[in-house]
């Protein structure tokens, strides 16, 4: 079976969307995760016409695709990544724009939107939170399963679902079947003392998409393949074996400003992996 490794669009700030695309395409990989943002197919700016043009340079391309909504500025250009599902004003906002997601990924035949909660705020007790979350979720999903869109919720270090564990109790909440895991390779090795192929196997049903990067010491900050600690042959092993087949997708958001390079990097690393424990990855 084969392995298909994407690469995200937030690593490619500085590029247009369409040059960011050829770029991914030519360096090998198998699809993208379209990081929606103020120049990268802006959901409260696109009109129905880009999207058709979009849809059609990514079958040009031959890469698969999934929404992903972490744009930092966006939605405020003063304060990053707000406001969010748990903030105490503005939830409606983010609210609105994954529903504009939903409706993109709709239009793109996309794999999956994923999206996650946002930090506690200080003030408000955490039981509130999650109030707002569980009704901020049920909203997403609703639309999702209107529009026949998967959608795929990321635990995040240092958000309110932070871990699997509190990923677990909200997904008690939301029953649908399009509620899935986004599953963070990095973020799961900052927050879980299980080993990664227990990790996996417990949650491998709900799992839409997988972002990677390499982290080191457990500290959450994304490194370049090859400068922390993860186990890739380990990691891609236990994916192989569990006939997981939906993308991917590297993650280095902040290595922008030499997004071609480290684009091109990482795919060879990975794909040297794969060579050496005689895997096949999906190329375009």
């Amino acid at each position: 079976m084969n392995l298909s490794f994407g690469y995200n669009t937030n690593g490619f700030a500085h590029h247009k969307l369409d040059e960011a695309l050829q770029i991914i395409a030519d360096c090998g990989y198998a699809g993208v995760a379209l990081t929606l943002d103020n120049y990268h197919c802006n959901p409260f700016t696109s009109e129905p016409a880009d999207l058709t043009r979009l849809g059609q340079l990514l079958d040009k391309l031959h890469l698969r695709v999934v929404i992903e909504t972490g744009a930092r500025y966006l939605l405020n250009p003063g304060k990053k990544h707000y406001p969010t599902l748990v903030s105490s004003e503005g939830r409606q906002i983010r609210v609105e724009f994954l529903r504009r997601a939903i409706d993109i990924a709709a239009e793109l035949n996309a794999e999956c939107v994923s999206f996650w909660s946002g930090a506690l705020e200080e003030h408000i007790p955490e039981h509130q939170s999650w109030d707002w979350l569980v009704t901020g979720c049920l909203q997403i999903a609703e639309h999702a399963k209107r529009r026949g869109v998967q959608i795929a919720f990321e635990p995040e270090p240092g958000m309110l679902v932070d871990d699997m564990a509190k990923f677990e109790v909200l997904k008690k909440h939301i029953t649908s079947a399009r509620f899935g895991l986004t599953l963070d390779i990095g973020h799961a090795f900052c927050t879980e003392t299980a080993p990664f192929r227990q990790v996996y196997g417990k949650f491998s049903g709900l799992i839409r998409n997988i972002h990677l990067e390499d982290i080191r010491n457990r500290k959450h900050e994304h490194l370049m393949f090859g400068e922390g600690d993860l186990d890739f042959p380990a990691i891609l092993r236990v994916l192989t074996e569990n006939k997981y087949n939906g993308l991917i997708n590297v993650e280095l958001s902040r290595d922008s400003h030499r997004a071609p390079e480290v684009a091109k990097r990482s795919i060879e690393f990975l794909q040297s992996v794969c060579k050496k424990i005689a895997l096949p990855s999906a190329t375009r």
